[in-house]
């Protein structure tokens, strides 16, 4: 059953070099939390130029990857630690078609994007070339629009409610930004089958302009 490992909101605001402040020190909770437009009641994004609102509302990765990385550094990566709101089991975030919906508990959520991996991030693991490292692996996890609110809470069961036929994956643009898939989700758009989020149709014309 695919379900809720953690829920994370921000447990401090934490000073980095390059933005000067970061929300990315997230931390599991205890009781349900209400998800509303914007994200989940406790949490804040810092740098709201590139992360946060309604279409970076909720971030979502899977234990399955942050036991990969756990295992390939040596080290725990609990949940939060990669600035997730939700640390997934059983459920497939990289495989997550752009624009399928979930249900958990009373909350529905829409994919958006992949998440891209930033100089912040990088300074967070302490580990000098971990962009590239993340990139390579190929699984960066997903953002996700509020539907439809409502609370969220460990166990959780994740349920896949509507998926478009489309067919681009989190995990297939994330590590190339295909004509063809950019074509794909632009028809997609055009029937009303999905709604593309600002970022992704920066790529989709970039990808367009190249092929």
């Amino acid at each position: 059953m695919a379900e809720v490992l953690a829920v994370c909101v921000v447990h401090q605001l934490l000073p980095d070099r390059g933005i000067g402040a970061t929300a990315i020190d997230k931390r599991p909770v205890d009781r349900p939390l209400r998800v509303r437009k914007l994200g989940l009641h406790g949490d804040v994004q810092a740098d709201r130029e590139h992360h946060g609102g309604p279409d970076q509302a909720v971030y979502a990765y899977a234990e399955e990857d942050a036991a990969h990385f756990a295992a390939q550094l040596g080290r725990d990566i609990p949940p939060g630690a990669f600035g997730e709101n939700l640390r997934t089991r059983g459920a497939d975030v990289t495989g997550a078609v752009i624009g399928e919906r979930w249900r958990i508990g009373g909350v529905v959520l829409e994919v958006t994007s992949p998440r891209n991996p930033c100089g912040t991030f990088e300074r967070r693991m302490r580990l000098r070339g971990w962009q590239e490292r993340f990139r390579e692996y190929g699984a960066p996890g997903a953002y996700f629009r509020v539907i439809r609110a409502g609370d969220v809470r460990a166990g959780d069961a994740i349920e896949v409610v509507d998926r478009p036929t489309h067919g681009v994956t989190i995990g297939g643009w994330f590590s190339r930004h295909d004509p063809a898939d950019a074509q794909a989700l632009l028809d997609a758009e055009a029937a009303g089958a999905v709604r593309i989020q600002e970022d992704v149709h920066r790529h989709i014309a970039k990808a367009l302009k190249g092929a």
